[in-house]
């Protein structure tokens, strides 16, 4: 089987993923009139000007929600979908790197981005680059999208959906060999009144385990004392303590270690309130609430995952926002009157943030089977195709999956400190993807 990608197009892939991870585009609402902050504009539109200077033409929506590079003319479009935002980058001293100053050490590219999207963005983008320098002729158009605001609520997708077209395609932001279902991502908020006593505010993204829950007040000593008796770390700094625990994406929920779980286990006990007893005694160290749902998971895609994501509690409110990543087959209506309920036996009341409803394509489908084999021919692993409690960008649309870019035995960074990716594994992806777009435009 021919092998498309040369070294210069390996270390022209490397000095763009260097470039746009460069960016700090963390989402920061109508900042100078943008949709989503300034970083985030400028990173789609120089990632535009590198698709120009490979021969694309290009478009930047006119608000600024989305921009896209395409080839071809033909009716029928593959689409392959990438984000340009990153979630935020953590705790800094955790980092051996700056997180946005891309930097190559043990084989590896270390920064936020690398993995979650800006990295496979690249290597799908240079293994098209690599084709047309082999004068490959497309029959399809080809279009990468470039989405910027997929860490949050989706909003540069629907309204890509509202204003352009596709006909199939893949998103680049997930694992190999292919995943073909996705679980429904639900994003909600508890509310409930404030507190006279307490002032806390842990957490950032919807979609990440907190890593860090940090407290001020007279009880600092005696919390120290109980959050010894459960062995949970922390440390003391300036009169605040911090626990910490274990970043993960929300998807993988079960595998973090819930930071503000932790405090409130141990906080309830000095300080009663409602809302810390739901978080310490009913959700507990248990990413798939089943004090709540009861086992909620299905053949297809496993099991339910549910991420306390964060918490603002201060005199004038309470709010707890969760993560919940839904098997494909589960009652999605059922499992939220479920929580309403229980919530209400703690004075909060349920408010939906945003939901996805879960994707699917077919396995026997020529998307998934054509995908499929190039995976397996390229590698020899003849691993069946996954499900997935991650969102990817490929549930947008009817005819998509997500496809790569971290391989089974890789090691997973994403949404956490020391984001990084291996270069070998980088090239090898290269290579499926190149082969993948040339069988996808025949």
């Amino acid at each position: 089987m021919e092998t498309y990608i040369k070294p210069k197009h390996q270390k022209a892939c490397i000095a763009a993923i260097k470039t746009i991870v460069s960016y700090p585009s963390v989402l920061n609402e109508g900042e100078n009139g943008t949709p989503f902050g300034q970083a985030i504009q400028d990173v789609l539109e120089k990632t535009l000007s590198l698709c120009q200077e490979l021969g694309f033409k290009t478009y930047l929506d006119p608000e600024g929600y989305y921009g896209y590079a395409e080839l071809g003319e033909q009716e029928e479009v593959l689409a392959i979908l990438c984000h340009l935002d990153v979630v935020p980058a953590g705790d800094l001293q955790l980092w051996r790197t700056d997180p946005f100053e891309c930097v190559e050490s043990d084989g590896c590219l270390f920064g936020r981005g690398t993995q979650d999207d800006k990295g496979p963005s690249m290597m799908a983008l240079f293994a098209t680059k690599a084709l047309i320098d082999a004068g490959v002729i497309f029959n399809k158009r080809i279009r990468f999208i470039f989405g910027t605001d997929e860490e949050t609520l989706w909003r540069c997708m629907n309204r890509y959906k509202e204003m352009e077209e596709a006909t199939f395609g893949f998103a680049p932001d997930s694992h190999f060999p292919l995943t073909y279902a996705e679980k429904g991502l639900l994003q909600a908020k508890l509310m409930g009144k404030g507190s006279d006593r307490l002032n806390l505010e842990v957490g950032q993204a919807y979609n990440v385990v907190p890593a860090r829950a940090s407290y001020k007040g007279d009880k600092l000593d005696a919390l120290k004392e109980e959050l010894d008796k459960h062995g949970f770390e922390y440390v003391v700094k300036d009169d605040e303590l911090t626990v910490y625990g274990l970043a993960q994406h929300a998807k993988d929920a079960p595998d973090g270690i819930n930071a503000l779980i932790r405090l409130a286990k141990a906080l309830v006990v000095l300080e009663p309130d409602s809302t810390l007893d739901f978080l310490a005694n009913v959700i507990d160290e248990d990413g798939r609430a089943i004090n709540i749902f009861g086992p909620i998971q299905d053949e297809p895609s496993g099991s339910l995952s549910f991420n306390v994501a964060g918490l603002t509690l201060n005199k004038e409110i309470t709010e707890v926002r969760l993560d919940i990543r839904i098997p494909v087959l589960a009652d999605k209506e059922k499992l939220v009157a479920q929580l309403c309920q229980k919530a209400k036996e703690y004075g909060l009341i349920y408010e939906e943030f945003d939901y996805l409803a879960p994707l699917y394509v077919p396995l026997t489908s020529d998307l998934v089977t054509t995908l499929l084999d190039v995976y397996k021919e390229k590698t020899g692993d003849q691993s069946p195709a996954l499900s997935s409690g991650g969102a990817t960008f490929a549930r947008t649309m009817s005819n998509c999956v997500a496809f790569g870019a971290l391989f089974p035995d890789a090691n997973q960074t994403e949404h956490q400190e020391n984001e990084n990716i291996n270069l070998a594994d980088a090239y090898k992806a290269m290579d499926i993807y190149a082969e993948a777009i040339y069988r996808l435009t025949r």
